[in-house]
């Protein structure tokens, strides 16, 4: 903007905010205002027609450069994987030459398929994206020259208003017929510049639609011929596709089954993935490192859930007995070691508690490790785990108030399997000292006197 616009900006700033706000008297001409409407239609109608045909073509186009990028890539993981450190059997190939063969045959189809309709593409280009920018430009000079009748007629109705209140002023000063006249002058040429481009838009603006009806209608027929040009050859060129390696007389979803096999199967038997994340907060990044005492120990993994042990020497505990003789109870085996260690793996207990949620038998409360024989699971049994440490002494209830006690009602029977374990039947309310947020962790409780830690995911919390 050049600074003598700037200055008629300023100028013209109050009178924009009259009109806006609808203040004073304002200059309007129905015609004109009809005809500003029907024009604002054809400038986004057609701003809509230039961006669409450009997106049509380009998705034709990327349609067909994705297609061979996609048969390259499934040429490269047809390919061996070999000659590397992770590969064991690097000096084996492995390989598809049929669906490499299928692969490559596809690619030279569609390339074909690309410079066949390349002439289609282009005539889109020249006969409807480029007269749809030919409009568009048309439709920005027009709004140019509708801008500028706007702005003679902001100019127009401001040096009226002004001569308007020197004329209503009584007592007339000679500065104020100066000003009289000054305005005089500029209202004369502001209305011969508002008249002269308000009556050239209402004449030639109903004439701009009459021939934007006659430049549309054999636009969109030559777009709908050409559109359905591209069809009927991609339709053609498909239907002569004949690739050995695909089956055409099967259902689409029928073939793909077939085709797959069990290797959905297959792939999910092995262990890298079946790592699952605890759901817990992430330690941080930067800064200090949490104490040793908050640290877990290796977790164990498996579950104890078929087979019966042979007898053993030893006298088993009647919590061994009744593992022993229903595994899938609650009542599991629980390996000698550390009391970290003998905690189980949060995924192991998401597992179990979207297994057994909906069943009779309650999920078991961890995952045990392997053990070689019956009589030494009966003897790490046996064996006592140090006790954790004490929780620290609860603050006076003057200071911390009385706080609301929580409690949790027991969904299965839980018989304690190691020291410092709470034993509870199905039906028990049971009080809770701490928990996590996690249910498939162990939490401690109260009930009948005793305290203990039992399993979170075979109790439910009370409202």
């Amino acid at each position: 903007m050049s600074f003598r616009g700037f200055q008629k900006g300023l100028a013209r700033a109050p009178q924009q905010f009259k009109v806006k706000f609808n203040i004073g008297e304002h200059t309007k001409d129905a015609v004109y205002i009809d005809a500003e409407r029907r024009f604002q239609e054809l400038e986004t109608e057609t701003k809509r027609l230039h961006d669409e045909s450009r997106k049509y073509f380009d998705a034709i186009n990327g349609m067909l450069a994705h297609q061979i990028e996609f048969s390259k890539a499934m040429t490269d993981i047809y390919k061996p994987i070999s000659g590397r450190m992770s590969d064991p059997d690097s000096l084996v190939v492995h390989e598809n030459p049929e669906g490499i063969r299928a692969c490559e045959e596809y690619e030279a189809v569609v390339k074909d398929l690309q410079e066949t309709l390349a002439p289609e593409l282009e005539m889109i280009e020249t006969r409807v994206i480029r007269p749809a920018d030919e409009l568009l430009d048309v439709v920005k000079v027009i709004r140019k020259t509708a801008t500028k009748r706007e702005h003679k007629k902001l100019d127009y109705d401001r040096h009226r208003a002004a001569l308007k209140k020197l004329q209503d002023k009584k007592d007339k000063t000679a500065k104020d017929e100066k000003a009289m006249w000054k305005i005089e002058n500029e209202l004369e040429q502001s209305t011969q510049e508002f008249n002269y481009f308000n009556d050239l838009l209402k004449e030639e603006l109903p004439k701009l639609f009459t021939l934007e009806r006659e430049f549309i209608q054999p636009l969109f027929q030559s777009f709908y011929y050409m559109q359905l040009n591209i069809f009927y050859t991609l339709h053609e060129r498909m239907q002569r596709v004949d690739i050995g390696y695909f089956d055409l007389t099967l259902d689409v979803e029928e073939a793909f089954h077939k085709k797959r096999g069990d290797v959905q199967e297959r792939a999910e038997a092995l262990s890298i993935v079946k790592f699952r994340t605890t759901g817990q907060k992430r330690p941080p990044k930067y800064g200090p490192k949490p104490r040793p005492a908050a640290l877990e120990g290796p977790k164990t993994a498996g579950l104890l859930t078929a087979g019966s042990p042979a007898p053993s020497s030893s006298s088993p505990t009647p919590e061994l007995e009744s593992a022993y003789s229903a595994p899938a109870s609650a009542s599991s085996f629980r390996p000698a070691g550390s009391w970290h260690q003998q905690r189980p793996s949060d995924a192991s207990l998401s597992a179990d508690a979207s297994n057994y949620g909906s069943s009779s038998n309650p999920p078991p409360p961890y995952s045990p490790g392997p053990a070689s024989s019956p009589a030494l699971q009966a003897a790490a049994a046996a064996k006592s785990k140090p006790k954790p440490p004490p929780p620290p002494k609860p603050k006076p209830r003057a200071l911390s108030g009385a706080p609301k006690v929580e409690t949790v009602t027991a969904l299965y029977d839980y018989a304690a399997q190691a020291e410092g374990d709470l034993s509870f039947r199905a039906g028990d309310i049971i009080e809770v000292v701490t928990r996590t947020p996690n249910e498939n962790e162990w939490w401690t409780g109260r009930v009948g006197g005793k305290e203990g830690q039992f399993p979170g995911n075979y109790v439910k919390l009370n409202a």
